[in-house]
């Protein structure tokens, strides 16, 4: 068994997933496998070398891509029930997700980007709450600023104001600090993590950065598409013990 379960009530449960894509060469086995159970409120940093499968779990989580094979359950739902339009919902009213590239619309304004997701919930304060998610990531200067005026710091603060601004109860990063120098990925991180503690939020982090793996309360590591080895804890002094 490939998984390990850090609370009895898992917001995030993957059990045996797999995923298969066809490719010119033929299939191609992306997932073998997984399973997974993620506490609510946990921080969990998924690792491992690039091909891992480590950002195609984090899609399978999100909805974004469909498994060949297994159960995946979201905060009580089993995606596999929910046709196109039911995963929109899902995704609009459950997930933050926060990509390496920062996904702003290059016409909309640092407000408007953030207020995008409100406004798809009806929400008719969604300038104000998209005002109050900049002003909590330290950009109240920079509402009307278009993408292409902003470094890539204040880009990333930017998408993690839009993926905090609907309080969703699961936030999903997927390496949050790929595109960024060291201090301001430090500084970017430092907020992520911020944020994820004002919203009472469950994190699950896509990361290469061992550091960065080390802030989360647990370390999965994924190899050849399947979750290897046992999975670290990590305590409050940030050092890993290893779960069973």
């Amino acid at each position: 068994m490939d998984s390990l379960s850090a609370s009895p009530e898992a917001i995030v449960s993957l059990t045996d997933v797999h995923l298969t894509l066809a490719s010119a060469a033929g299939e191609v086995n992306i997932l073998r496998g997984v399973g997974l159970s993620v506490g609510r409120g946990e921080s969990v940093a998924i690792v491992g070398p690039s091909g891992s499968g480590k950002s195609t779990v984090m899609m399978v989580m999100a909805g974004l891509e469909h498994p060949t094979s297994g159960r995946v359950r979201v905060a009580g739902l089993d995606l596999g029930d929910l046709d196109e339009d039911g995963l929109a919902l899902f995704r609009r009213d459950t997930i933050g997700i926060v990509f390496q590239a920062f996904h702003l619309i290059p016409a909309m304004n640092a407000l408007e980007n953030v207020a995008v997701p409100l406004e798809f919930t009806g929400r008719r304060d969604a300038f104000a709450r998209a005002r109050q998610a900049l002003e909590a990531v330290g950009l109240d200067h920079r509402l009307d600023h278009y993408p292409s005026q902003l470094s890539g710091g204040e880009q990333q603060r930017v998408a993690l104001a839009r993926a905090v601004a609907t309080e969703p109860k699961l936030l999903l990063a997927d390496e949050p600090t790929g595109n960024l120098d060291a201090v301001t990925g430090r500084a970017v991180v430092d907020l992520l993590f911020e944020l994820r503690q004002r919203l009472s939020a469950t994190l699950v982090l896509i990361t290469h950065d061992r550091d960065l793996a080390g802030r989360c309360e647990r370390i999965v590591r994924l190899q050849d598409g399947r979750v290897v080895g046992p999975q670290a804890v990590v305590n409050k002094t940030g050092v890993a013990s290893v779960g069973p």
